[in-house]
């Protein structure tokens, strides 16, 4: 996800990084796509914070298995899988499609691993809502700034806020368990540098989710359904 979510962000910071609004004109936000570009998992996302209400601990297991279990998620496994092989990341693995098949298979389990440790697992202990709320409103900058700080700070189930435990405490085990696959990477540097690449993607997807229709609507084929749903 980092290539994609970089150039994702790259083109969301160049188009909507000024006043922008996602609601319709009679008030109610767009129906919400599930894909961004088609290829990003998007069935965490809020359109607001109206009317909240939490979500019980199948929703949230419900929500971590739709990523997990996504075509999307699947196709960015066998890139990231793809680009691992590449630049030999992992010589333990080998090349070959049996050392690709062991790529992908170690790619898509940091998705699904990661996705249950944040979306399932801990928001259900520690009563914390998985979502990603978006804003929609302001400048471009201020909503930046606000899907950024969603990565550390999140909503309880209560209706309050609190420090994102979910976030940096699910993808830090995440990164625990992949030490059983990773056999070239195992030492504390590693570690740290897997957990900071990790947050560093969600963070990205937040923003990619902060601005998305904002950007969806600017974009040739949603013109094109769109006069097609008026025909």
């Amino acid at each position: 996800m980092k290539r994609i979510g970089g150039i994702g962000v790259a083109v969301l910071l160049t188009t909507c990084l000024a006043p922008c609004q996602q609601i319709t004109g009679d008030g109610t936000p767009e129906p919400e796509s599930k894909r961004i570009f088609g290829i990003v998992p998007n069935y965490r996302t809020s359109p607001s914070l109206q009317d909240y209400e939490p979500l019980t601990i199948g929703e949230k297991f419900k929500v971590a298995s739709e990523d997990a279990f996504d075509r999307g998620t699947v196709a960015m496994a066998a890139i990231f899988a793809g680009q691992a092989q590449l630049t030999n990341s992992n010589r333990s693995f080998g090349q070959g499609g049996a050392g690709y098949g062991r790529y992908f298979g170690a790619a898509y389990g940091d998705f699904v691993i990661g996705n249950y440790m944040t979306e399932g697992v801990f928001p259900t202990l520690l009563h914390q809502d998985p979502r990603y709320f978006r804003r929609g409103i302001g400048s471009g900058w201020s909503r930046l700034g606000y899907a950024m700080g969603q990565i550390f700070w999140t909503h309880r189930d209560s209706g309050g806020t609190q420090f994102n435990y979910s976030e940096i405490v699910g993808n830090s085990v995440a990164v625990a368990i992949s030490n059983a696959y990773y056999a070239d990477n195992r030492n504390a540097s590693d570690a740290v540098s897997k957990l900071g690449m990790q947050v560093g993607v969600d963070m990205a997807a937040n923003i990619l989710k902060e601005f998305w229709p904002d950007l969806e609507r600017r974009l040739p084929w949603k013109h094109h359904r769109d006069r097609d749903a008026v025909k």
